[in-house]
């Protein structure tokens, strides 16, 4: 459905028939909307869908678009527009923007807002960093404890949709203690003249401001909530934590976790930023981190065009010497390409841990060696009966044991080092990692050819 919503979108665009887009859109799902958006557009065709929405669907897909994409979006908006958008996003995810953006970009966004909002989101920004005072929102409903349910309702239809959240209710005094909490449900099958004292439940379950936002997230994953209150040092009600916004930390935390675990706690930040350059980035910067790597191994493809001139004789000499280049090579690449996989991954899920990297650097070289044994023994023994040499199957088999196991040891080497000093391994192990074992493998195979069928030259 989502690819069927892009080629519409698309096709309207590419025909400049703006009316017809905008109906579409109005007529989507936003969930859908919101998909194409992070995953399929470019940044002149995200701006131009993203203008066309109806507001409170543009709004809400903003809310929950990717943060990078929420900042491209903001630098493509007039000032008018930008300072419209800030002041309706709630204050949790207004925060959580400002943060991602530069320090000069999001004070002129602070002072853009209106005066309430600006003073809410100053309050936000000036607790700790993941701390559930940084991550709530002070959009909640609250109520008092000698209204009845009548009166209660008629305050949630007058303030619910300015609010993030209308399932859970609070109870507080005159001086905003949190007295008690209730449900909605709890409120619509009591009666209409059932006062609140008699429905609400005391709130024996809230957090601090100063409280780990992981804690904070843990608490709802565990108790099954949908909201928890936060309060300050004198229980006043100041905020609550939703169920969505926990769930992000989460994500962000074991994500953090697992890097930390690895021994590369900044790898994360890093590898988001290079690959938003990557992607998005100008040519300019994309060449200034591709080109070098690229120079470099161009360097080792001419060494490797010297290493073959310097064995010309032997390939005159034995043509067939030349028909197991491409197997070698090959192969190499395929087993270094797996193990430069193997090592992503494992540091991504905290399996590899830089402590204990030596570890996995020997056991990859092991497996690389097993390997290179298995292959190089079948293929040197059909190599020998194909050529009906077997001293050339012999250095066939011997090369690709060695190369196998050079290729898989660089899999996992390459990318340690270039994480290590902070190059994009990216853009940087395949190439490194494809050129050492050219060099490597050529000169093992010509230098086992020579010494095994040094007579035949």
């Amino acid at each position: 459905m989502e690819n069927e919503l892009k080629d519409l979108i698309l096709s309207h665009i590419q025909n400049k028939d703006i009316e017809k887009l905008k109906q579409l859109l109005a007529n989507s799902d936003n969930m859908e909307i919101l998909y194409v958006m992070n995953d399929d557009l470019s940044p002149e065709e995200e701006v131009i869908v993203f203008r066309l929405l109806p507001k409170d669907d543009a709004l809400y897909i903003f809310e929950h678009l990717d943060t990078s994409l929420q900042q491209r979006l903001l630098h493509s908006f007039t000032d008018e527009k930008a300072r419209e958008i800030m002041n309706d996003l709630p204050p949790d995810d207004r925060v959580a923007l400002l943060e991602e953006l530069p320090a000069t970009v999001a004070k002129k966004l602070i002072n853009s807002l209106s005066g309430e909002e600006r003073r809410i989101t100053n309050i936000l920004m000036g607790y700790q960093p993941e701390t559930a005072g940084r991550i709530m929102t002070t959009e909640y409903i609250s109520l008092r404890r000698l209204m009845s349910a009548s009166e209660a309702i008629q305050k949630i239809r007058l303030q619910a949709k300015e609010k993030e959240t209308i399932y859970t209710l609070y109870v507080t005094d005159n001086a905003k203690k949190l007295e008690g909490v209730l449900t909605l449900k709890d409120l619509l099958i009591a009666e209409p003249e059932a006062k609140i004292e008699d429905i609400m439940s005391q709130a024996a379950i809230k957090v601090y401001t100063d409280t780990d936002q992981e804690e904070v997230a843990n608490t709802l994953q565990d108790l099954d909530l949908m909201a928890v209150p936060v309060v300050d040092r004198e229980e006043r009600l100041v905020g609550i934590v939703t169920y969505d916004d926990a769930m992000d930390v989460l994500e962000e935390e074991v994500t953090e976790d697992i890097f930390a675990q690895a021994g590369l706690a900044d790898v994360s930040v890093n590898e988001s930023d290079r690959s938003e350059l990557m992607i998005n980035g100008s040519l300019w910067k994309i060449w200034r981190v591709r080109l070098p790597i690229l120079l470099i191994t161009l360097a080792f493809g001419m060494f490797s065009g010297v290493i073959i001139d310097e064995f010309e004789q032997t390939l005159e000499s034995i043509a067939m010497v030349a028909i197991f280049i491409p197997l070698i090579m090959g192969m190499s690449g395929n087993v270094g390409t797996q193990s430069s996989t193997v090592f992503a991954r494992g540091v991504v899920l905290g399996h590899i841990q830089t402590k204990n990297f030596l570890r996995h650097f020997l056991k990859e070289i092991g497996v690389g060696f097993s390997i290179g044994a298995i292959l190089g023994l079948v293929t040197g023994v059909a190599a020998a009966i194909w050529q009906g040499m077997p001293l050339l199957g012999l250095a066939v088999g011997f090369s690709l044991i060695v190369t196998m196991t050079v290729a898989s040891s660089l899999g996992f080497l390459v990318p340690f080092v270039l994480i290590k000093f902070n190059v994009d391994q990216a853009a940087g192990s395949a190439p490194i990692i494809t050129s050492i074992k050219d060099i490597v493998g050529l000169l093992i195979y010509f230098m086992l050819v020579s010494t095994f069928m040094g007579h035949l030259l």
